[in-house]
């Protein structure tokens, strides 16, 4: 199967998802301003140690998709570079100043998918239910930049959920 684009917002992609349980550690790593990781890490419901395993949460021998929202930010940046020619380069490249926009319409694109996948679920944080979301995406040809430089990319699994 092939890429599947939703009113220019998104793409979808058949995939296998790559499951490790270890991915789920990445969330403690220390990054500017938080020492100890994720401030998220072991409180929210979706994240974890509390989201479960994503084999324990979709149906897998159902097919799974990507949706996925890619971002110019290298355009981005120049523009921010050409509004804030005195900016550091870490704040021309700060998440505070494209991720909530992006995220926006990467929602509009996972709804459209839901709806038209009547008994499927979002998973927007495919990396706390241990998929390996890096290699999952090489598997149909997608590669992700981390850190972005020319694209980022927002990445929901879609599923059928267990039954509990």
């Amino acid at each position: 199967m092939g890429v599947i684009r939703l009113s220019n917002i998104c793409s979808v992609y058949q995939v296998h998802p790559v499951l490790d349980a270890s991915v789920r550690t990445l969330c403690r790593l220390p990054y500017p301003g938080h020492v100890h990781g994720c401030p998220n890490f072991a409180k929210k419901e979706g994240c974890p140690p509390k989201a479960p395993m994503l084999h324990r949460y979709l149906d897998l021998a159902q097919p799974v998709f990507a949706v996925v929202h890619e971002f110019d930010f290298a355009g981005h940046v120049e523009r921010m570079k050409a509004a804030h020619p005195t900016w550091s380069d870490r704040q021309l490249r700060c998440c505070l100043y494209w991720q909530g926009g992006a995220r926006k319409l990467w929602k509009v694109g996972i709804k459209e998918f839901l709806w038209s996948h009547p008994g499927y679920t979002a998973v927007a944080c495919p990396e706390a239910q241990g998929v390996i979301i890096t290699e999952t995406m090489r598997l149909v040809g997608v590669d992700l930049e981390w850190p972005p430089v020319k694209v980022a990319r927002q990445v929901a699994l879609c599923g059928v959920r267990l039954r509990e």
